[in-house]
């Protein structure tokens, strides 16, 4: 089942009444319910919103993911439920005690599979991609001669034009890609503690301040579906320098966009949770590859 994302950009309150979410987004205006449990992804992004604990309770209950705004409204904050599986604890003791040359055996898979997926968006809108190729099968364990930041350098100024860097005060598309992939991360976390895991146990990104190292680590392949939507976006908006409310809409959408992964096409979010699984499983020397999407 595709879970729901609800999108809050206006002052609302939100309760709980047997088991529904009542969304009053204000006076005179009738109430709207929506069974708690369709719930994937709850995005806040006004000051003036409102929520009972209950709300957040149920939730965390239905493995949902509390996502609040800044000032600029963008992504900042996750509410993540503390167990989302019933070997949460077999599962997070794999996690710890991973060795080293798997953990760079996966990262390396990782990277490989967000290289192939870069090249594939390329080649979608016409540019040459063959130079990504080449670095994806070159990506050695652990990545050690950075193939990763060599197909950045080639990737973005040929995407989005020469002159163009990738970073989070940078000029524009960076907006909108900042906003793609802070609800990606999101979604990302939500997979990984549904499958038992903890999302700041990294296998590269290794930050004493980010919470989130592992979801930073496997959206890496999934990057290339919201550069997709920015890409799209930008050219549809005539360049566009700052964020709209449709922009965001669109972005949004990246939860529910059709992915192949393993044999099959699935939507984002599920997809996601069978990138997890197959983690997980890995950690656990069940398996030996990760499931991750492939665009090409």
């Amino acid at each position: 089942m595709i879970k729901r994302t609800l999108y809050f950009g206006n002052p609302a309150y939100l309760s709980v009444k047997h088991r529904q979410l009542v969304v009053k987004l204000g006076e005179g205006e009738e109430p709207r319910t929506i069974p708690c449990e369709d719930v994937g992804m709850v995005i806040l992004d006004h000051p003036q919103i409102t929520l009972s604990y209950e709300v957040m309770r149920l939730m965390m209950e239905y493995g949902a993911v509390l996502i609040s705004c800044d000032k600029s409204h963008l992504p900042d904050g996750y509410m993540l439920p503390i167990s989302g599986h019933h070997l949460s604890t077999k599962h997070l003791a794999a996690q710890v005690d991973s060795s080293v040359p798997l953990v760079k055996q996966l990262w390396q898979q990782t990277v490989e599979a967000k290289i192939r997926n870069q090249a594939a968006v390329l080649d979608r809108y016409g540019y040459p991609a063959q130079r990504l190729l080449v670095c994806a099968k070159n990506v050695s364990s652990g990545d050690s001669t950075n193939q990763e930041g060599q197909a950045a350098a080639y990737y973005w100024p040929t995407l989005f034009g020469e002159g163009f860097t990738r970073a989070q005060e940078g000029d524009p598309p960076n907006g909108l890609l900042n906003y793609g992939y802070a609800i990606l991360r999101g979604l990302v976390a939500r997979a990984l503690v549904s499958s038992g895991l903890h999302p700041s146990i990294g296998i590269h990104h290794h930050n004493q301040y980010n919470a989130y190292c592992l979801a930073d680590d496997i959206m890496e392949p999934y990057r290339p579906y919201v550069d997709i939507l920015a890409y799209e976006i930008w050219m549809e908006d005539n360049l566009a320098s700052f964020l709209t409310k449709d922009m965001k809409a669109k972005l949004l959408g990246i939860a529910t966009v059709d992915i192949r992964i393993g044999r099959g096409t699935s939507p984002l979010m599920v997809g996601l949770s069978q990138t997890t699984a197959s983690f997980c499983q890995c950690l656990m020397g069940k398996k030996r590859k990760i499931e991750y999407p492939s665009m090409d």
